[in-house]
């Protein structure tokens, strides 16, 4: 079928909750991907950071295939043969006594949160129902009701009531306000993405992670960080929040723990918090299955092998260097942020107008793939394996696309 055609039946028989740009893709190659008429874009959302690895790495696909032969699901009813494996492999990777293994980001974030409430009541001894988390406004963990109760964006939470309770929003970037909540002794955790990625990629103040750090020991509150977009390399670390002292916890990862090929998330946090959860208080069919298992171990190798964390550093160092020199030239961008290869453009319009989205039509027909967030703001997300020839490319796309641009 053409595009137009598979365009039209997501719209007669599918829900209606996004709003894609037309374009409508077939396959994928490493940074690349194609349409169904076999036009070629370069990849620079990667799935919001799912696909770090690009699309289709054949190393993923071929752990994929070999397990999918063999066996795909056992729930956690048994043990399987692949689990223990990929469990001590990402604790080693990352530091930790113990993971706990979902399918979904936002699974990932109420799994945290769930843990939090649970050591809040055990451990800090809080008053039974009376457990706080506090947020950073601008989060954004997914759209399951735990989730919009937590957000501060109309978008996610209107006419979705009533909201889970318990939950209490401060301001992103700001440690006075959060020491202030910290005082309350039913606070349990303090979650928090380490670079807001939905907001429009928000980027703290050197230091703030740090001072997230360090109050959330002084007041005995678990620090949650929502590493489900920032992790993985994609900030030019393993972990965002590797670029200070500031080890969360309770860590989130998601998305590209899998590569983009299957669901897979998981927690991760020392036995004093993790052991908190008992046989039965929380789970997943899917969870911890052998599939996800040898994906997500075959999809962190990958990352580590290749160095891709270290490509997103250079890389996106470049990148921002080259986008500050053309704004200086440019009346209709303002500001470029992010760190490694998590990068935005904000467009000196306003949130409700129509040009970055014109911008990402425009990008689309000059073959790269993005897509505006929050109105005004266009997020850059190549998958991490991308070269700098490639790079140079985009850069001329994104810059020649915005010169040429008439509203």
């Amino acid at each position: 079928m053409d595009s137009k055609t598979l365009m039209s039946l997501e719209n007669n028989f599918g829900a209606h909750n996004y709003h894609p740009l037309p374009v409508v893709l077939d396959r994928g190659e490493d940074v690349f991907v194609w349409d169904c008429e076999g036009k070629k874009y370069y990849d620079f959302l990667s799935a919001y950071s799912a696909v770090n690895q690009g699309h289709c790495h054949p190393k993923i696909i071929e752990a994929l295939v070999k397990q999918s032969s063999k066996l795909t699901l056992t729930s956690r009813a048994f043990y399987n043969s692949q689990l223990g494996p990929y469990e001590k492999y990402i604790c080693d990777l990352f530091d930790y006594d113990k993971v706990l293994p979902m399918n979904t980001g936002v699974e990932g974030g109420e799994t945290a949160n769930k843990l939090a409430r649970k050591w809040g009541y055990l451990k800090k001894l809080i008053p039974e129902n009376k457990a706080r988390i506090i947020f950073a406004k601008g989060n954004f963990w997914g759209r399951t009701l735990a989730a919009i109760s937590s957000s501060d964006d109309p978008l996610s939470y209107k006419d979705f009531g009533p909201y889970m309770p318990g939950y209490d929003l401060i301001p992103y970037n700001d440690l006075n306000a959060l020491e202030k909540e910290l005082k309350d002794p039913n606070v349990a955790a303090f979650m928090v993405e380490p670079i807001q990625g939905e907001a429009g990629v928000v980027v703290p103040d050197d230091g703030y992670l740090e001072g997230v750090r360090k109050l959330c020991d002084k007041y005995n509150v678990l620090f949650i960080a929502d590493e489900v977009q920032t992790g993985i390399g994609r900030t030019g670390k393993l972990l965002a929040t590797d670029y200070e002292n500031a080890k969360p916890d309770i860590l989130i990862l998601g998305k590209a723990l899998s590569g983009g090929v299957f669901p897979v998330s998981a927690i991760l946090a020392n036995n004093d918090v993790m052991m908190c959860i008992k046989p039965g208080e929380h789970g997943s069919t899917f969870g911890g299955n052998p599939l996800a298992c040898v994906v997500a171990k075959a999809a962190l190798e990958v990352i580590v092998d290749e160095k891709l964390a270290e490509n997103a550093m250079e890389l996106g160092n470049y990148f921002r260097s080259e986008i500050n020199k053309f704004i200086k030239t440019s009346s209709l961008v303002n500001l470029v942020r992010g760190k490694g290869l998590l990068n935005a453009i904000v467009i000196n319009d306003s949130e409700t107008s129509e040009t970055a989205w014109n911008l990402c039509v425009e990008m689309k027909n000059n073959g790269l793939l993005a897509k505006p967030t929050h109105g005004n703001i266009i997020r850059f997300a190549p998958p991490l394996t991308i070269n700098k020839d490639q790079l140079d490319d985009c850069i001329k796309i994104i810059t020649d696309t915005i010169k040429n641009y008439k509203p």
